[in-house]
C-alpha cells in the first residue's frame, strides 16, 4: 500500500524545536524527536537520526536559528560569541558532508550581515533564511528530479546504493527523486537495492521509500551487484553523493565507488545526483576529501542479536569512499546535467561560485 511523504524534517514554530524523524528506527518504527538543546541537536547529526548531506544543512540551518532563538544575549557582541560557539558545535558532529559546514556559514553571513540591527529582528531573520533553506531544497530536488526522468525508459532496472530519497533531503531526493517522479507520472521502473552495510540505509531506508511509493523493488546485499549487472537486470546505476570537488571527483557512503567500478566493467550509466550545495569549489580532487572513521561496533553488532564477529577483531570502518570522476558518467545537478571535463561542466553551469 502506497504512504503519504513523510516529512524528516519541520520547525515547530511556536515552540522553537526542530521536529525530525528518527531515520535511526526504521523501518520497524516511525518516531519523531522534539530537539531544542545543542546536545541532542548534534547528537542526531552525529547519530544518523538525521542524515543525508541536503537533510542535514536543512536540520543544522533550523538548529542554529533555534538555538539562537533561546539566547538571553544582551548585546550584539555577546549574540554572535554564543551564536559562533553553536555553530562549531554542531558543525563538529559530521566532517564529509559539506553542506552541513555551508548552511552553517549561510547563517553565519546573515548574522554578521545585520551586527547594526536589534538582536530580535536578527532571530527573525535567521528563521526566515533558514525556512528559505528548506524551501530551496524542495525547488532544487524536483529540478534534478525533472533532469534525471530524462535519462530513464519505461522498464528499466536501477541500481541505487545507500539512500538519496527524501529522507535524505526535504522532497523527491536526489538519487531517488527521478523515480519517484517517474512513479507519479506512470513510468514503471525496477529497482534494485544494495543493502548498503554496515548501516544498512538501503536495506532500512530505501526499501522503505520505494515500496512506500509504489515502486517495483528488489533488496540485494552489497555484494550482490555485480550478478544483476551481468544478468542485464540494470540499466543505470543511481546515486547521491555528499561532496563532490571541483574536478567531479565524489564522495558518497562507502560501497559507492565499488558500484561504479562494477558499472564501468559492464558499460553501465553510473550517475550521481546532488543540489550544487553539494559541490565544494574548494575542493580540487577527491584526496582532499576528510572520510569520516565510524565506531567499530557499527560492523561488529549493530543489527544483531549477538556480536557477529570475534571479540577483540579490529575494524576499520570509513563511512564513505570516493568515486574517481573517470567511472561517472554523469552529475545532476538542479542546474543541469554535467559531464567530464567536469570543472569545465560545472563553470559553464555556475556552480563553482
Amino acid at each position: 500500500m502506497e504512504r503519504e511523504q513523510v516529512v524528516n524534517i519541520r520547525l515547530d514554530e511556536s515552540t522553537d524545536e526542530v521536529v525530525i524523524l528518527d531515520q535511526s528506527l526504521l523501518p520497524g518504527a516511525e518516531r519523531y524527536l522534539r530537539l531544542g538543546g545543542a546536545e541532542e541537536m548534534r547528537e542526531a547529526i552525529a547519530s544518523l537520526r538525521v542524515r543525508g548531506a541536503p537533510a542535514i544543512g536543512i536540520f543544522a540551518a533550523y538548529a542554529v536559528y533555534a538555538l539562537s532563538s533561546r539566547s538571553r544575549a544582551g548585546s550584539y557582541g555577546e549574540f554572535y560569541s554564543q551564536f559562533q560557539k553553536n555553530k562549531a558545535y554542531l558543525g563538529s558532529s559530521r566532517p564529509t558532508a559539506v553542506n552541513l559546514g555551508k548552511m552553517l556559514d549561510r547563517m553565519d553571513a546573515l548574522v554578521r550581515g545585520m551586527a547594526s540591527r536589534e538582536i530580535p529582528e536578527i532571530v527573525g531573520a535567521m528563521r526566515a533564511e533558514a525556512k528559505a533553506i528548506h524551501g530551496e531544497d524542495i525547488d532544487m530536488c524536483k529540478a534534478i528530479s525533472e533532469y534525471g526522468l530524462t535519462l530513464v525508459r519505461q522498464g528499466d532496472g536501477i541500481l541505487t546504493h545507500c539512500n538519496a530519497g527524501q529522507l535524505a533531503t526535504s522532497r523527491y531526493g536526489t538519487g531517488l527523486g527521478p523515480i519517484l517522479l517517474a512513479r507519479e507520472r506512470g513510468i514503471e521502473l525496477r529497482v534494485y537495492c544494495d543493502e548498503t552495510r554496515p548501516l544498512l540505509q538501503g536495506a532500512r531506508l530505501t526499501a522503505y521509500e520505494l515500496l512506500g511509493a509504489g515502486v517495483d523493488t528488489t533488496l540485494i546485499c552489497d555484494n550482490m551487484a555485480s550478478i544483476v549487472m551481468r544478468e542485464g537486470k540494470i540499466d543505470a546505476c543511481f546515486v547521491g553523493c555528499d561532496r563532490v570537488a571541483r574536478n567531479g571527483d565524489a564522495a558518497n557512503k562507502i560501497g559507492t565507488s565499488g558500484v561504479a567500478i562494477l558499472a564501468k566493467h559492464y558499460g553501465i550509466p553510473f550517475y550521481v545526483f546532488c543540489p550544487s550545495s553539494t559541490i565544494d569549489p574548494d575542493c580540487a580532487t577527491g584526496e582532499d576529501i576528510v572520510i569520516e572513521l565510524r565506531a567499530p561496533e557499527e560492523i561488529r553488532e549493530m543489527f544483531f542479536a549477538k556480536p557477529t564477529a570475534p571479540e577483540g577483531v579490529k575494524c576499520y570502518n570509513p563511512a564513505f569512499d570516493v568515486t574517481d570522476n573517470s567511472l561517472i558518467t554523469a552529475i545532476v545537478t538542479e542546474k543541469g546535467i554535467c559531464r567530464a571535463p567536469y570543472a569545465e561542466s560545472f563553470g559553464r553551469l555556475g556552480l563553482l561560485r
